[in-house]
Formats: C-alpha cells, structure tokens, sequence
C-alpha cells in the first residue's frame, strides 16, 4: 500500500501549499477548505443514487488529530448490500458490452477530473485519515494513475491463437469479464487502495460493489461523485459502509458476486476466503507484512538513512510495506544508527493539515494503544530506546517516532507488523545470516536491501522470499509495476499489465469441421 515519491520523506512530503478555498464546515468543530463542496457526500451510492440507510441508522467520522465529528455517514447492512449488488448485476451485460475504446475514454474521463480536484480530494484525505497534506496530495496523484494506467490497458486485453491438433480443428482463447467485484478497502490508503481495485475492473469490464474502511469514507464518496461526472454508468461503480460484518456475510454469500478482492490484515483475509469457499468465488488478497530493511556494509549509508525514513515514517509508519525490522551490518550499526536518529529527531509530528508537519496522527487511539504496547513489551526484553519510546504530548492517537536498538528474536515487534512509526534496528554479521532473519516470517510482502555489489544484489533479490524487492531504494509503489506478496501476505497483483488478469476469465474455443 505504498506511496509514489523521492528519496527522503522531506523531498516527499515538501512544503504544503496555501489554501484559498472556502471553508466547508461539515461536524461540528472540523472545517474542510474545499473549492467544490459537492464532493462531500455521507450518504450510500448505489445504482448511481445516493441513499440513506434503510433504518435511517449512521455512525461518526472523526478526525484522528483532535477527534472532531467530520460528518455522520450511512450505515449499511445486508438489504442495502443486496440492493448494491443487484445493481452491479444488473449493469453488468451493459458495461461488458461496450467497446474497450469506450470504457478507456470513460477511464480517461475520470482520470483528468480526479486531477482536476485533486487539492479537494487531498484536503478530504487528510480531515478523515490524518496523514500530511503533502502525503495525502502524492497519494491522489497515485490513485489516479492507476485509472489513467487501466485505461490504456482496457485496449489490450489479447487473447490468443493456439496451433491445432488437426487440420479440421482450430484452437482459440478469449478474456472476458469475471462479473461483479467486490472490492474491500483499509483506511491508510483510502483513495488509492480503491482505485487500483476499481480501475482495473472497470477496465475489464467488470462492475464493483465496494466497501472502504468505516473510519475513511468520505474519500471514497467524493470519487464517485466524479466518476459519475465522467459519464460511468448508474450500477457500475456502488459504495457503501456501516455494519461489516453484515456487508462482508452478503457479499461473500452472494452467487452474483464472483470476485472478491480485499486489502487489510492476513486474519481477516483469511476469513474472507474461507467465506468465499461457499460459492468458489476468485480471490485476490493483498494482506499483511514485515518487511525487512537490510543495510549491508558496502552501503551508502546516508542514502540507506534516507530510503529508510521514507519507508518506515511515511503516513506514520502505516502502511503494509514500510520498514518493519531493520537490519545492519555489525561494521555500519553504529554509524547508521547515529544517522538515522538524527534524521527521525528532525522529524515534525503534528495535525496532518499543519504545515511542515511530517508524522501526523495514528488512526485511533487503539492503534496507538497497540503501537505503544509493542515498544513496552521490547523495552522490558531489554531493547534500548535511543529516541521517541511512547505517546508525543499532541494527544492519545500521536506516537513519538521512535528508534529502538539491542532488540531480539523475541520481542513481539520482530514478528508482529507494527503499524506504527517505530524503527527497530537488528544487527547481523553476515550475508547468510541477514537472508535467514528476513525470512523467518510467514509473510512475504515487500523487503529492501542496500548494497554497491553487483554480484550481491543478484543473490540477496533471489533469496528474499518477498513478492517485491526494493534495492537502494525505499519507495516502491508504481502503477506500471505489480504489486502484491507470497506466503501469507496474499495473492494475486494489483498494477501492470498483470493486474487485469485478476479480473479476467480465460475461454477456449474448439472450432471443429474446419476442412469440410
């Protein structure tokens, strides 16, 4: 779930830009500065309508920086579920049966407005999740191009010709459409999370029924307020949130859903496919990591430091592919160490849309409880906290960013995904040894390394058993490239030319009688 961007959180996250806008006041404290007020939408969006849940029943979105009440939002269940998916069925045929050139152009379409009002979307972002306005400003930037990229792609879904048995035979194989797509989405990421999961369905042309995180709707409704603007058709694209669990039974249930795709933790994407089992539904799960961040001694230090700042600390270390164990040679611990400490201590923690603010809020305050309770639970095994160590004054969601050393096997935080902006830094002697501690996790999502030998990066990438491999760099994120783990982070990738082939059925036509 990572971010486009440089090489050093502050060249990512830059310098926010001034805000001219009118003030949009949605809760009760909280002022968004939007220039199109339209966007903000709380209601369901189903068969192109916006609606209320059937009891008239909502829940709170609040701001994880001061807990301000944003809006109060629809709270779906299985009737409206069901209603949603009936209209992903019933626009199906219709959405199928357009030209690829068409569904592109409606793709491009959104795309250009989606950059049009990006600084709203990035404004919404921010209010609900928390994150820098400058992180939140590169992650509609990356949302988008995954619509922009899909829509190239909806021109080149090829099938093939295959050589035939005998002569009165001939042999073909055709992609279409594997139906309507669920699509269930985590709050780090909320606009690009949904997008690469809805770009390429609709690009397949396949419809989507989707429900994002209830703590960051808000992102996911103003997108389809423009992509309805954009011309895609009522039924296409549905949204909802409220009860998951009753969301989740009915979608996995339901015979006329035959794609599940989901992002979020490995415990519940396993539910989630177990859930599927029912009715073999195709799935595709983008689950949890523990990335290891491997600095060996014939690194460049400073540039290691810098790629380890903006793996670890970007959007507050939440993200499934930031830096989880960091691991250094014993002839650069020290120096490393000194380098990182002093560049996480220039570090700025504050409210997301506060300039110059580098590390914003946690989502809420039982992800901080959580966070907080893994830097305990290494500081009673013995781990030496060498900055940060807990909670920052700024209230119960902040966590200090913190740098932990002489940490072990052990402690939770070595197998656990911390989800939070804490560096634990791991020392190792050898190649072998560095390979060995990487691997020693059930996940295999993403893993870094830096090193100047040429000979060693061929080795070391081959023997991560990762499904991404960042080397001398600490962003990996691209809409051109796949994305997506082995083991028990999942399976499947989002992004490429592979990333329709999730949502794509293979048919073999037999064409007999050729010859007569």
């Amino acid at each position: 779930m990572g971010l486009i961007g440089g090489n050093s959180l502050q060249k990512l996250i830059g310098q926010a830009l001034p805000r001219n806008a009118p003030g949009i006041t949605i809760g009760v404290e909280m002022t968004i500065l939007l220039n199109d007020s339209s966007l903000l939408k709380s209601q369901a969006f189903i068969n192109g309508a916006w609606v209320d849940a059937d009891n008239k029943d909502v829940f709170d979105v609040k701001n994880p920086a001061d807990g301000a009440v944003l809006a109060s939002v629809a709270s779906c269940g299985r009737a409206e579920t069901a209603r949603a998916i009936e209209a992903a069925g019933s626009a199906l045929d219709g959405w199928r049966r357009r030209t690829a050139r068409d569904r592109s152009s409606l793709l491009k379409a959104w795309h250009a407005l989606m950059l049009e009002h990006s600084e709203d979307l990035a404004q919404i972002l921010t209010a609900e999740q928390g994150k820098p306005l400058a992180e939140a400003r590169g992650e509609i930037a990356y949302g988008a191009s995954y619509i922009e990229w899909f829509a190239e792609e909806a021109k080149r879904i090829y099938g093939d010709t295959i050589p035939a048995p005998s002569n009165d035979k001939r042999l073909v194989c055709i992609k279409q459409p594997v139906g309507v797509v669920a699509c269930i989405t985590p709050w780090n990421f909320p606009n690009a999370m949904l997008t690469r999961k809805i770009a390429p369905a609709l690009a397949a042309g396949c419809t989507v029924v989707c429900k994002p995180a209830n703590e960051t709707p808000l992102s996911a409704y103003a997108f389809a307020v423009l992509a309805a603007r954009a011309g895609i058709p009522d039924g296409v694209i549905n949204i909802l949130n409220g009860r998951t669990q009753e969301i989740g039974e009915t979608l996995t249930s339901s015979r006329i859903v035959r794609k599940l795709t989901f992002t979020g933790s490995t415990p519940v994407g396993k539910k989630l496919m177990a859930a599927c089992a029912g009715t073999v539904k195709r799935t595709s799960m983008e689950l949890g990591g523990n990335a290891p961040f491997i600095v060996f001694d014939d690194a460049d230090i400073d540039a290691a430091v810098a790629g380890a700042i903006v793996c670890k600390f970007r959007n507050s270390g939440q993200t499934c592919v930031c830096a989880n164990r960091i691991l250094v040679q014993a002839g650069v611990f020290e120096e490393f160490t000194a380098k990182l400490t002093q560049a996480v201590g220039a570090l700025k923690v504050g409210k997301g849309a506060d300039d110059g603010v580098t590390i914003g809020p946690l989502i809420h305050e039982t992800a901080a409880n959580d966070v907080v309770a893994l830097i305990d639970d290494a500081v009673a095994g013995g781990a030496r906290v060498i900055i940060g160590g807990g909670r920052s004054g700024l209230g119960a969601n902040f966590v200090a960013p913190t740098v932990l050393t002489n940490v072990s096997h052990e402690m939770r935080l070595f197998s656990e995904e911390i989800f939070g902006p804490v560096a634990p830094v791991f020392q190792f002697e050898t190649e072998e040894e560095a390979i060995d501690i990487a691997n020693n996790t059930e996940f295999g999502l993403a893993s870094y390394f830096y090193t100047r030998d040429i000979g060693r990066i061929w080795r070391v990438s081959e023997a991560l058993e990762y499904g991404i491999v960042g080397i001398n760099e600490g962003i990996i994120s691209s809409e051109m490239a796949p994305f997506g783990g082995v083991k028990e982070s999942g399976q499947g990738r989002e992004g490429s030319k592979y990333g329709l082939d999730d949502y794509l059925e293979i048919k073999y036509l037999c064409m007999g009688g050729i010859d007569k």
